[in-house]
């Protein structure tokens, strides 16, 4: 067998398929057009600097809703999520980070019973420096099906979703892929440009001595947050007695992709730098899909104070904090978050000396 005996997207899809006989295939058809999307991306992702026609940088691009320059190469991956998905007939309708509302299918191509939400490009401004990016995904039954959505069709809690992925562009192209029944991982193969599964039923295991955050951000933590960091820096002579390990990508799906593999927590907490948001990761097309692929590998993801899943959305790109991981780390924060001081906590390492100011 070509792929060394083991399963290719296309077999394991249908193998889900036959689990629930009912099934119209619908499902199967959307996640093939999001996988070639997402190889196309590959594709041009490869190029890197290569991609420009010049030797001049490129000008700066359009804002898109989030405030957020975009980069060429997140409009063009856009579109390419747009063009594989609207023709088939297996959505209804789709939003994306890079559109201010949902998008509306062209009135030639049949509408389908799901929904579409996908964040096309995450952590491009990494791709410059050639550090991984990826896709994500999730996917949602139309509230109507067949026909065109509204965009409160969309607001649904993550437990709704009924398919959630994501695609990581690194040495290797892999696409990490749950429908509910654990998370699973396929690399493509790049000369017979197949998904083989690779690692299937991925489980993080629940203790972790790794976490990852952006300590830039420090002064603008709320108390929960400055005591579970100071902690885990103050290693074996402090209160949780072990070494930390600190990890900082910048890329959601990188940062996924290593705790899946690995374990550890990642923590992109609600803070004070901007009270206007309750976060910085958008919740419909980044926090929801990647909860499921986390909760599904057994491992918990959290506001900081509940469950990420439960959360019932208000807007199509609204933002939220954001912490998952190892199951045992994540509830940690969390009760610190219930037993959190009406005071600021003091932190020794985050207090007026800061984490790398010299010793006196």
């Amino acid at each position: 067998m070509p792929t060394g005996g083991k399963s290719t997207l296309t077999q394991f899809l249908i193998e889900e398929r036959r689990r629930t006989p009912e099934a119209s295939g619908d499902l199967n058809a959307l996640i093939t057009s999001v996988s070639l999307a997402c190889k196309a991306i590959s594709r041009k992702v490869a190029y890197g600097g290569l991609a420009h026609s010049s030797d001049a940088p490129p000008a700066a691009g359009p804002v898109n809703v989030q405030g957020e320059e975009q980069k060429p190469l997140d409009i063009l991956s856009n579109q390419m999520f747009l063009r594989a998905n609207e023709w088939g007939g297996h959505v209804a309708g789709m939003v994306s980070e890079e559109m201010d509302d949902i998008y509306t299918l062209p009135p030639q191509y049949p509408r389908g019973k799901y929904l579409l939400m996908f964040d096309p490009l995450d952590g491009s401004s990494n791709i410059d420096v050639n550090v991984a990016v990826g896709s994500i995904f999730s996917v949602l039954r139309a509230v109507t099906p067949e026909q065109d959505p509204k965009a409160e069709d969309f607001l649904q809690p993550g437990t709704q979703q009924v398919c959630a992925g994501y695609a990581i562009y690194g040495p290797s192209t892999m696409l990490v892929l749950s429908l509910g029944r654990g998370t699973h991982a396929f690399t493509l193969e790049p000369q017979l440009g197949e998904w083989v599964l690779s690692h299937p039923n991925l489980q993080i295991p629940k203790k972790t001595r790794e976490f990852a955050i952006n300590a830039s951000n420090s002064r603008f933590w709320e108390p929960a947050v400055k005591r579970y960091v100071d902690e885990c820096l103050a290693g074996k002579i402090g209160p949780r007695g072990t070494d930390f390990n600190m990890r900082w990508i910048a890329s959601l799906v990188a940062e996924t992709h290593r705790i899946l593999m690995r374990g550890g927590v990642f923590l992109y907490p609600r803070d004070t730098k901007d009270p206007s948001k309750s976060g910085r990761l958008r919740l419909l097309y980044e926090a929801n899909p990647i909860s499921m692929l986390i909760e599904q590998a057994g491992g918990a993801a959290s506001t900081g104070r509940t469950r990420l899943l439960d959360v019932k959305p208000e807007s199509l790109h609204q933002r939220i904090g954001f912490v998952f991981g190892s199951a045992d780390e994540v509830s940690r924060i969390e009760d610190y978050h219930r037993a959190e001081p009406p005071e600021i906590y003091s932190s020794p390492l985050f207090g007026k000396r800061g984490l790398f100011a010299a010793a006196d």
